[in-house]
């Protein structure tokens, strides 16, 4: 019921259409459950007796009925189309909706593919309902009980047969149903997967082809294909049983009907206008009890769906902003401070992937972050943004926590340049001005050269240039440097670089620096994998498993002969290990094309 009271709450506007379709089909019932009757009395009261004008006035209402009963099934079908479209629509902006708002830590709870399929799949599951299942969900019940009593009136001792057909009626159904219901979750379960295989190998399909992959992806997608076939074939085969279940039923019942009938009209109990009414009505309770049963085949499929659309929509976020007559939406400077921080992606989790962290960067500054993979250099910036909330301690941001911050405000003033590069479809233009929606194009160029980004622009059209999807038109390197180009037109109080110069040549890297150390007034944190990318920063931060293991400039590390910095220097050819200096970087030409 809970869930059948969610779908009335989302028809919003258009519950007013659902009102008239079940108005429109009501008075259609109605007038088509007279037909019968009207049949009855024309060969009753016309036909044997041989009164013509009984035959036109029955026969003229007859077909008045069912020209009513034709517009009203035409209104219906405008104003349930109207209402199943637009619930589809409502419900598929509302999942969007509290998808925006969810945190990291609340995507990292659904698979991308299954996002999709509750958005598409499930909300067509639960509008095709609405279209074929709102008709025969009225009627059937309507057309049930009018078809019984009016049957009754006409001759309780045939009606019967009706009372004892039931009961096997409603004992099949509530097998059918108990058999398949669960039938459905499992088979959007494999839908999911399916999508998710799908996005896999479209996303990946470079990689497949340049490792010659093709018939082992193709092999894989076959395994899921299959078991979403096996299952959708198991789920219906189980549904479809109802359909001869009832026929069989519906001949039986006309049989037995047809044979006491007759006996009755041959010892004079009964007319033989009242039996081929009563026969209409044979047809009508069967059709209604057909409708019936369908309806809770539909019913069970739905409810799947919208279970599946109600764990998106009742997911609470992670992080919300601030209440909104406390938060603080303006950030006074770039300062970045951690104090007593630690941070774990679950609560469940054993382990912290961040312990203990005290860290301050001064506001202007440019930090340094260094770290082998899964030391935590990732998680420390990603609360600077909040993306994640610390598990204890606290995070501040121009001295304010940053819980103490409206979300947009405090994001607004974080300019984050991922490690996963995301460019969109669309051209340059359309891709900087994320940072900055009233960008001026020579604002636009501006930012390019900051990021070394204007040395390629004219090599793929320019600031109209074509991106392609996800940015394919572009190579690694270039991807970064747009981003960071994005990112700059922000104009943040911190800007943090999550290892965003990997794919640039070394000398690239090395201009892209020379303009950031430029600007003023911005705090900037750097994430990096080569220590010539930090080693002129202000303060370079050295995490080991979580923990903070050394703070310090380059030449204070060195001096201090830090283990694991100097081990990077050494590893990557910064120190010459006879004389102890400083060698220049060697210049390469490696991740642009």
């Amino acid at each position: 019921m809970s869930d059948l009271r969610f779908i009335a709450r989302s028809f919003g506007p258009y519950r007013r259409d659902v009102a008239l379709a079940a108005v429109c089909i009501f008075i259609e019932t109605c007038l088509e459950l007279a037909i019968p009757l009207l049949m009855s009395s024309v060969i009753d009261d016309g036909v044997l007796a041989r009164d013509v004008a009984v035959v036109w006035t029955r026969g003229a209402a007859m077909v008045g009925c069912a020209a009513v009963a034709l517009v009203l099934g035409r209104g219906y079908a405008r104003y349930s189309a109207r209402a199943a479209m637009g619930l589809g629509a409502n419900l598929r902006r509302e999942e969007f909706s509290a998808v925006e708002s969810y945190a990291f830590e609340n995507l990292d709870r659904f698979e991308t593919s299954s996002l999709v399929t509750r958005m598409t799949t499930d909300v067509t599951v639960i509008q095709n309902a609405i279209v074929t299942g709102f008709r025969p969900m009225m009627r059937g019940p309507i057309m049930l009980v009018m078809g019984l009593v009016l049957s009754c009136v006409m001759s309780a001792r045939l009606a019967v047969v009706f009372f004892v057909v039931l009961p096997f009626l409603a004992v099949a159904l509530a097998l059918i149903v108990r058999h398949v219901a669960p039938l459905y979750r499992v088979l959007q379960r494999t839908m999911d997967a399916l999508n998710d295989e799908l996005q896999q190998d479209l996303t990946a399909i470079r990689a497949i082809k340049a490792y010659v992959r093709e018939g082992h992806v193709a092999g894989r997608f076959g395994e899921v294909n299959g078991e979403l076939a096996d299952t959708a074939t198991r789920t219906f085969s189980g549904a479809v049983m109802n359909t001869p279940v009832f026929q069989l039923s519906m001949y039986v019942s006309a049989t037995v009907l047809l044979w006491v009938g007759g006996n009755m009209i041959l010892s004079g109990e009964l007319q033989v206008g009242t039996l081929t009414g009563f026969m209409s009505y044979v047809l009508q309770i069967m059709n209604s009890l057909m409708m019936i049963s369908n309806v809770f085949l539909l019913l069970a499929r739905a409810l799947t769906s919208i279970e599946r659309v109600r764990e998106v929509l009742d997911e609470e976020p992670a992080i919300e902003s601030a209440p909104a007559d406390v938060a603080v939406r303006e950030v006074a400077d770039g300062s970045v401070e951690f104090s007593d921080v630690d941070f774990k992606y679950r609560a469940d989790a054993k382990r912290c992937v961040l312990e203990d962290v005290n860290l301050r960067f001064e506001a202007g500054s440019t930090v340094g972050i260094l770290g082998g993979t899964g030391s935590g250099k990732t998680s420390l910036v990603q609360l600077i943004a909040r993306l994640y909330d610390a598990t204890s301690g606290e995070v501040l941001v121009g001295g304010r926590d940053v819980r103490d911050y409206d979300l947009a405000a405090l994001r607004d003033a974080v300019g984050v340049v991922l490690q996963k590069n995301v460019l969109f479809s669309g051209t340059v233009r359309d891709n900087l001005r994320w940072g900055d929606p009233d960008a001026t194009d020579e604002e636009l160029l501006a930012a390019c050269r900051a990021a070394c980004a204007d040395e390629f622009l004219d090599r793929i059209g320019g600031l109209d240039g074509d991106l392609g999807q996800g940015g394919v038109n572009v190579s690694g390197g270039q991807k970064q440097r747009l981003c960071i180009a994005r990112a700059l037109l922000k104009r943040p109080r911190v800007l943090i670089f999550d290892d965003s110069t990997s794919a640039v040549d070394m000398a690239t890297d090395a201009r892209i620096r020379a303009n950031l150390a430029a600007l003023t007034g911005v705090t900037k944190v750097v994430i990096a994998q080569r220590v010539a990318s930090v080693m002129d920063a202000d303060q370079i931060v050295i995490l080991d498993e979580g923990r903070v293991h050394a703070v310090g400039t380059h030449a204070g590390l060195l001096a201090a002969g830090d283990p694991i910095y100097t081990e990077l220097c050494e590893s990557q050819g910064v120190l010459d290990k006879a004389a102890g200096s400083v060698l220049p970087a060697a210049t390469t030409e490696g991740g642009d094309r």
